[in-house]
């Protein structure tokens, strides 16, 4: 019987702050350090659970039953799940034709732990109180919940990690996975017949989503670069464009991005030998520094168009001179309202993010685009001088409404004028 089972799996949730939220286990067997996050998405759980941003955190889903649609290989946005674990109310068993096994069955070939039959909806409303929890997931029945408590609070967290190290690629591809991400991007005939011709761009894999990389293959050529790769090896690709992904943690951790992306900008320091590599087309202007040992780009005429999303955006911000803090409980769902300043219109967006970008610590350069109408915060920015924009949230859309992809576009007419330029 399922309640006998279920009682001989028991597993609970403790938090740092000594509060126990207990239910059955499921998935991997094995206990498991992280932070507790909420996600208030009604669908699209394998999206989430595949979302390299979830790194280091258990992931509790507020909506009642999780489950029902099962998995399939068509809807994974990463090569792997580096979550820390699941949190669920009601674990239900597949019903759709596009099923091809079970939530449970998923989560224990890929080594992650979950918990179901807890109260979500107490859990959600305590994170809400008192923020986001560091936590220890038990479902070996091996440890006694003050001993569990002890471990979350001794944990070191997220806070000053980087975790983009730790979910990006080994090494530089091509993305080819061109299936058309929505109604609004050209056909795959057409991207096909043209490829030789469309723009490069060079995408910075912080913790990158497949439909990110379809929304930028569809109308570009698209090489995908580990986190650490250094501004002047980007350079050398002679791209038409660089993109900054999506990832995991905080944002002020990964300072080698930091670096990079001020090289891009132009405003910081290139090795000789890249300097002297540049192409014309790439740069109009190259200039030697007063001492004659570094050489630079020329901040007022340098055209490499840049786009950010998520902790692209907050890389962006902070090598521009920005500042980024905690959110108290971060912003996780596919229903965050964000307003255009520009255009004054409200979209329904998809985000996962526990960092954002200081509002008093914005500086004159840049101007602020986006706002969430939930708390103010700043959700998008752009250099007022140079051709480089950034969104917290996900335009790809996986899961989420298709508000914001539309920003997609305007980086490739950005990429486009700077060409044309």
């Amino acid at each position: 019987m399922k309640w006998k089972a279920e009682r001989e799996r028991k597993a609970y949730l403790a938090l740092a702050d000594g509060t126990v939220f207990h239910g059955v286990a499921f998935g991997a067997k094995k206990d498991a350090l992280g932070e507790v996050v909420f996600n208030t998405g009604m669908s699209g759980y394998q999206e989430i659970l595949t979302d390299p941003s979830y790194a280091g955190q258990f992931v509790t889903l507020t909506t009642a039953e999780v489950g029902n649609y099962g998995i399939n290989p068509e809807d994974v946005e990463s090569r792997g799940l580096f979550l820390s674990g699941l949190v669920i109310g009601d674990l239900t068993e597949p019903s759709n034709w596009r099923s091809e096994k079970n939530l449970d069955d998923y989560l224990r070939e890929n080594g992650i732990p979950g918990i179901y039959g807890v109260d979500t909806r107490a859990l959600t409303l305590h994170l809400r109180e008192h923020g986001n929890q560091k936590a220890f997931l038990c479902v070996s029945a091996s440890l006694r919940e003050e001993d569990a408590m002890a471990k979350a609070r001794e944990w070191i967290g997220l806070d000053g990690q980087d975790y983009a190290a730790k979910v990006t690629c080994e090494g530089a591809y091509e993305f080819n996975d061109i299936r058309q991400p929505s109604a609004d991007t050209p056909d795959v005939g057409r991207r096909m017949s043209n490829v030789q011709s469309l723009p490069h761009v060079v995408c910075y894999d912080f913790g990158v989503k497949t439909n990110i990389l379809r929304s930028l293959a569809s109308w570009a050529k698209v090489t995908i670069v580990p986190a650490k790769t250094p501004a002047e090896e980007v350079l050398k690709m002679n791209p038409d464009g660089v993109f900054l992904s999506n990832g995991p943690a905080d944002p002020a951790a990964v300072t080698y991005a930091i670096e990079n992306i001020q090289k891009l900008l132009g405003i910081r320091p290139l090795d000789k030998s890249t300097f002297d590599s540049l192409q014309p087309t790439a740069v109009t202007t190259k200039r030697q520094t007063t001492d004659g040992s570094n050489f630079q780009l020329s901040t007022s005429n340098f055209q490499l168009p840049l786009m950010g999303i998520c902790l692209g955006h907050q890389l962006l911000a902070l090598a521009c001179g920005a500042k980024t803090a905690r959110l108290k409980f971060g912003h996780h769902g596919c229903n965050h309202p964000v307003k255009n300043l520009a255009t004054g219109k409200v979209e329904i967006t998809s985000q996962n993010h526990n960092f954002a970008v200081v509002p008093e610590s914005v500086p004159g350069c840049l101007e602020v685009t986006h706002i969430n109408l939930n708390d103010n915060s700043i959700e998008g920015i752009r250099h007022k001088t140079l051709p480089a924009f950034s969104v917290q949230y996900h335009p790809e859309s996986c899961p989420g409404p298709h508000d914001s992809n539309y920003l997609f576009n305007q980086f490739k007419e950005m990429i486009l004028a700077a060409k044309n330029a």
